[in-house]
């Protein structure tokens, strides 16, 4: 399972981008999860070799999902290491899904069995580290360990999605993997939200209002 450290910031500090780099060990850093409206956000951190570089590496979401389970073996055999972490539904309802998602990344990069040097953060934004950081916009497009790291994310969601549609079979999360489809939306007007719904996402606040209005 993702691994959860125990720290939880209400309002945490953003983390500037420093102007120097290190040598050293540098991590990837993605997400999977942000915009659908059930389930945790997850986060990767993958140190990649770089004497052994794997081939096929771009943005999870340009893969198909056969190809995307091929590589999450593949890298989880040839990184240097790799971490897996989330933040919960409850968490994503006290924080809000930014912060959750930047808490989930810190999670992940603690999670190293080696401490990188510099971890380079797919986005915009960059959670709070102990270590160099630099955010990159489409970074999943155009750096090997940013790529490896939202393929982990991606696939570690989609088979937590699944374990929760053998759960509620009822909202056909393993089709829709929680995102706000016709059909979860008919779903949650029918069934009402199962305790995986993110209460704070605003389809699910006015499912909720409608049945306790």
């Amino acid at each position: 399972m993702p691994s959860r450290k125990s720290f939880s910031l209400k309002n945490p500090p953003q983390q500037a981008a420093l102007a120097w780099d290190l040598p050293g060990l540098v991590a990837g850093v993605d997400e999977a999860g942000r915009g659908p409206l059930a389930g945790p956000v997850f986060a990767a951190a993958v140190i990649l070799d770089e004497l052994h570089p794997l081939p096929g590496l771009r943005d999870s979401k340009k893969l198909s999902a056969l190809r995307r389970d091929q590589l999450f073996d593949a890298i989880r055999a040839s990184a240097l290491c790799c971490s897996v972490a989330s933040a919960s539904v409850e968490e994503i309802d006290q924080l809000n899904i930014l912060q959750a998602t930047l808490l989930a990344m810190r999670r992940a990069v603690a999670g190293l069995r080696l401490k990188p040097a510099k971890a380079l953060i797919d986005g915009n934004r960059l959670p709070v580290l102990d270590v160099l950081a630099e955010a990159i916009v489409r970074g999943d497009q155009t750096e090997p360990a940013i790529s490896a790291a939202s393929i982990l994310a991606k696939v570690t969601r989609d088979r937590w999605c699944a374990e929760l549609d053998r759960a509620y079979p009822q909202y056909g999360f393993a089709a829709h993997k929680g995102y706000g489809t016709a059909e979860h939306l008919a779903a949650l007007q029918k069934h009402g939200a199962c305790p995986q719904h993110r209460r704070s996402f605003a389809p699910v606040t006015r499912v909720l209002q409608g049945l306790h209005g």
